[in-house]
């Protein structure tokens, strides 16, 4: 399957024109991450975009996110949050990046405290 840059690029445009969201750590948001390459973790549909959850804050227009996927394949590196936006979720640590808060589309809402922490327990074992 061949991946649609040209239609990101435009996406990605408008994308920078905007302003940056504000934002908290532990809140949910559809984030616009676009056609990537290769295996990295793309966006999906008109905006592409897909969940993430805010990890730790970096200032008003930065941020650190986990993408969220709906895949069920256990692996060590995907930690099960519970249902966001209807569906399971997983939280894809091998994906987490620094993003500028104007990919935000659209708030979901916040990841609970107890899930919250062992989810920065699971990033900092990472490392």
């Amino acid at each position: 399957m061949r991946k649609d840059f040209d239609s990101w690029n435009k996406v990605k445009k408008q994308t920078d024109a905007e302003k940056p969201r504000l934002y908290t750590v532990r809140e949910i948001w559809w984030c616009r991450f676009g056609t990537n390459v290769g295996t990295e973790q793309d966006g999906t549909g008109p905006v592409f975009a897909r969940p993430c959850v805010i990890l730790r804050s970096f200032g008003p227009d930065a941020c650190l996110v986990v993408p969220l996927t709906t895949s069920e394949r256990e692996h060590p590196l995907r930690v099960s949050i519970g249902v966001v936006d209807g569906k399971n979720a997983r939280a894809n640590l091998s994906q987490i990046r620094v993003v500028d808060t104007r990919r935000f589309t659209l708030k979901i809402g916040f990841l609970p405290q107890t899930i919250f922490t062992q989810l920065r327990k699971a990033a900092r074992n990472l490392f």
